[in-house]
């Protein structure tokens, strides 16, 4: 093409799509193939590498004298306070998950109350008549389908509920602004997602921790590209109404061995079956499902060194099997799990 028609045509192209060709790479290998899910919840969430970081930011924006934390919370929540300085206070729960009588705020303190389980929207509803909701911020880590409160801020950790590598969303009244900085280690954290699809979970386990090590650092960042394009792939609804129906199905199993009195009209999408044993090895029965390859979390070891022993946190850590009731699993899964779960406590206590 002569330099002169090859200038002409050029000029033709827009400015829009002289961009678009230059930010866009058209052909070549393929990517993941994601289809785009269309559920509203979190759109409007300004989006961090992780809930920690989130709630960093929101504290460096706010600038609370001090904040009232729970007992039962994991260390990594209160990593972003000892980082900015900021006093903690620490609550006790009272027997129903809520805050203790006792909690008294002063004008400039905070107060973060964690929603256990995704089962907690009617002590958070108590707690917005009980104090300013100006002061209160909602820590929906284990309850991602629950609708932000209309408080200081609520706070989400996504990657609890779906195989995402990183992500924390917040929702504010404080004029927190979305970092700059983009989390780019989302790839390297992907490794065990990857085995547990292709191989198993015990092969992926080494990576899962590398990965949540990785996350250590509260300082913001932004949501990671790729966990952005993940999330907008998530079919959010199915896995809600899932959860519910085997959230139910346990319920009908096992309540009759749970010290929790929990409401199942009210649920939407829970983390987990909470299963708090009132007596027996509770560590020896979970050792014996892990030999089964039926994995169970414990909540949260560091809480013994903040509790008494009969604190009702302290029954929370050693008594409680949060029993699997997500997305990933049918109906056949949890007869499966229940009967197993039966059969060891029989040998086990």
């Amino acid at each position: 093409m002569h330099n002169v028609a090859r200038k002409a045509v050029l000029s033709a192209i827009t400015p829009a799509a002289q961009n678009t060709a230059s930010s866009k790479a058209i052909g070549g290998y393929f990517e993941l193939e994601l289809p785009v899910s269309t559920f509203p919840l979190h759109h409007s969430a300004i989006r961090f590498q992780s809930a920690r970081a989130a709630f960093h930011a929101l504290l460096s924006v706010g600038q609370p004298q001090r904040v009232w934390m729970p007992k039962y919370i994991c260390d990594a929540m209160l990593a972003p306070l000892h980082a900015l300085d900021v006093e903690i206070v620490f609550y006790d729960l009272d027997p129903g998950l809520g805050v203790d009588e006792d909690v008294v705020l002063e004008p400039q303190d905070w107060l973060l109350y964690v929603n256990y389980f995704g089962l907690c929207s009617d002590q958070e509803e108590r707690l917005l008549r009980r104090f300013k909701p100006s002061q209160l911020i909602m820590d929906h880590s284990q309850a991602f389908f629950a609708t932000p409160k209309d408080c200081l801020a609520t706070i989400y950790s996504p990657r609890k509920f779906f195989g995402l590598p990183d992500g924390g969303l917040l929702h504010t009244t404080l004029k927190v602004s979305e970092p700059t900085e983009i989390d780019s280690g989302s790839v390297a954290r992907c490794s065990h997602l990857l085995q547990r699809l292709d191989t198993s979970a015990e092969a992926g386990y080494a990576d899962f921790k590398l990965a949540e090590e990785t996350l250590r650092d509260t300082q913001p960042r932004r949501m990671s590209t790729l966990s952005t394009r993940l999330f907008s792939s998530i079919d959010l609804n199915r896995i809600k109404q899932r959860r519910n129906a085997n959230f139910v199905y346990l319920h009908q199993r096992l309540k009759h061995l749970n010290g929790l009195d929990l409401d199942v009209v009210r649920i939407g999408g829970p983390l987990c079956y909470p299963l708090l044993m009132e007596y027996g090895n509770v560590q020896a029965l979970r050792e014996a499902l892990a030999a089964e390859r039926v994995f169970i979390p414990s909540y949260w070891p560091e809480v013994r060194t903040r509790v008494a022993d009969d604190a009702l946190e302290r029954q929370l850590v050693d008594g409680c099997l949060p029993i699997p009731c997500d997305q990933r699993y049918e109906r056949a899964d949890l007869e499966l799990v229940c009967d197993l779960l039966l059969r060891q406590m029989k040998r086990v206590f």
